[in-house]
């Protein structure tokens, strides 16, 4: 089992947003990976409608698209990647993604569940959180740049860092170099829209 890889591009800024259309706004300033994680918050048709609408527009835009946990739905209609997390693998067809050709990005908190990861030989490995998120509760304890820059040293994949990672402290992670992407859910947002102006200083600071 050995998942595409990404183009050599690094992932850069990697921003996790709940509607398709918040994916344009974010893609005509540069961005070039990103995901759609709706949770609850749409089922059935409205679901699948929303899956439709962020893969052509992400197609649109040649942009890395990742589905996060609707496996189902990403091989029917052909999206670029899937993000599972440690659960989700366990209980999704892993085999009929790979035989689909999609990219599969997988969540780990712990060296052992990166072990359980690179069992997959994904097309990268998710680390977090970094920091304390901002978006939902803490359950794993937080990694720190230290602890990712060790992990990352020891895998051959793609590392995204995730989980409470701001303007005010990207830095830091970036200064491990470590990270292919950075993931960001609350930080390219104003009041739960798309800020282009706090996405683009976000890019800028992972240049440096």
């Amino acid at each position: 089992m050995k998942f595409p890889k990404c183009d050599e591009t690094p992932l850069g800024i990697y921003p996790i947003v709940d509607r398709a259309y918040k994916l344009r706004p974010l893609y005509e300033v540069g961005i070039t990976t990103a995901q759609l994680r709706t949770k609850d918050a749409f089922s059935g048709e409205a679901l699948e409608d929303e899956v439709i609408e962020a893969i052509e527009i992400s197609q649109e835009f040649n942009a890395r698209f990742f589905l996060n946990d609707f496996w189902e739905l990403g091989i029917k209609h052909k999206a670029y990647g899937i993000h599972l997390g440690q659960e989700d693998i366990q209980e999704a067809d892993v085999q009929a993604i790979l035989d689909a050709g999609i990219r599969l990005g997988i969540s780990s908190h712990t060296p052992k569940e990166i072990d359980i990861a690179l069992g997959f030989e994904p097309s990268y490995l998710a680390i977090g959180p970094i920091y304390e998120p901002i978006s939902k509760k803490l359950v794993y304890d937080t990694v720190g740049t230290e602890r990712l820059k060790a992990w990352a040293s020891k895998v051959d994949y793609p590392i995204v860092a995730i989980g409470g990672i701001t303007i005010e402290n990207i830095k830091h992670v970036v200064k491990t170099n470590a990270a292919s992407g950075i993931a960001m859910i609350s930080d390219v947002l104003v009041k739960g829209e798309v800020s282009k102006e706090k996405t683009v200083a976000l890019m800028e600071a992972f240049k440096k």
